[in-house]
């Protein structure tokens, strides 16, 4: 089974946002100076860059309505928008949210906006606000959609520019993933739900399903803010997988090698892959296969981050031919 069989076509929305950044987003550059095709906007301001980002948690959310815990949600979408402008070294400052719905009960929407509440005080940022949208027989009745807003700020010395760092030579570090985190909900559910119900203990994932499906996007902010002066690069692998995102760092002279025998993926991703029978490069292309945040760096620099317990799973190398795991 390939994403695209589950409703996700990956190529086509990548050709959308190629249109967007070539008719739209580019006419603003000279304006803003932004990167458009990174992990956050940047709006340089002084001697300072705000760095922004906004996302979703995707199909993860008919996870937490099926199973009535909507605490963990909130959680989830914080640390992926943290994540996604710590690639640029940026601090967070502010988070905002949206909460869409038809009918819902007043308690998950609770519990909703106390799990944002909860992850924006463990990454010290303020939340300021959101939206709450009621949009009558709009959405399912019980079913909701939550989206989040990031502002965030680096030192225009501090910002981490990948086209003119990242190198030939540099390796490329794994830090590990806590799960699926929020992407390839889709086509996670359409395999795993033939077999299995969200309540059911699953003897290779040593939990419920339910339970493996919500574990939280972990945040990569406290472990690698201390060592970002020694980062080149980070991807922060989400939607595209390996393919898309290590892709977003390379400068135009250089490819990223993953050797995908570095590490030994999650039980979760093995169970889709041999349930859907999913090709292994379309795993690689949705899922994160235990790899949630890759750094590529220096040889030199490597003991400063032996504490974090990284794998070296690939390299970068002279070339332009993208990404490539084998």
């Amino acid at each position: 089974m390939l994403y695209k069989n589950a409703g996700v076509d990956i190529d086509a929305l990548n050709l959308i946002r190629k249109g967007i950044g070539r008719q739209v987003v580019k006419t603003f550059a000279s304006i803003n100076r932004s990167a458009f095709g990174l992990f956050g906007g940047i709006y340089p301001i002084g001697s300072e860059i705000l760095v922004s980002s906004c996302d979703s948690v995707g199909t993860k959310v008919l996870v937490a309505c099926a199973t009535g815990v909507n605490d963990t949600v909130g959680a989830d979408l914080v640390n992926h928008c943290v994540n996604d402008i710590l690639t640029t070294g940026a601090t967070p400052l502010f988070f905002m949210d949206y909460i869409g719905f038809s009918n819902i009960r007043g308690k998950i929407i609770v519990d909703i906006v106390r799990g944002l509440a909860q992850a924006c005080i463990k990454e010290k940022m303020a939340l300021v606000g959101g939206e709450t949208a009621q949009l009558t027989r709009f959405y399912p009745a019980g079913i909701y959609d939550l989206v989040g807003f990031i502002v965030g700020k680096v030192s225009r010395t501090g910002y981490i520019d990948p086209a003119a760092r990242v190198k030939a030579g540099n390796i490329i570090l794994g830090l590990r993933s806590s799960g699926l985190h929020t992407n390839g909900y889709s086509l996670a559910r359409r395999v795993l739900l033939r077999k299995y119900r969200l309540s059911s203990y699953v003897r290779e994932l040593r939990c419920t399903l339910g339970q493996e499906l919500l574990k939280v996007h972990r945040s990569y902010r406290k472990d690698l803010q201390p060592r970002l002066k020694h980062v080149n690069g980070l991807a922060h692998i989400t939607g595209g997988g390996f393919y898309d995102n290590l892709k977003r760092i390379l400068p135009p002279d250089c490819s990223a090698v993953i050797n995908k025998r570095a590490w030994k993926p999650l039980p979760v991703f093995r169970l889709i892959q041999d349930l859907g029978k999913v090709p292994d490069e379309e795993m690689y292309r949705v899922f994160n296969m235990g790899i949630g945040m890759c750094a590529v760096i220096d040889k030199k620099h490597l003991a400063y981050f032996k504490p974090l317990k990284p794998l070296i799973i690939g390299e970068i190398v002279k070339g332009n031919f993208g990404a490539v795991v084998e």
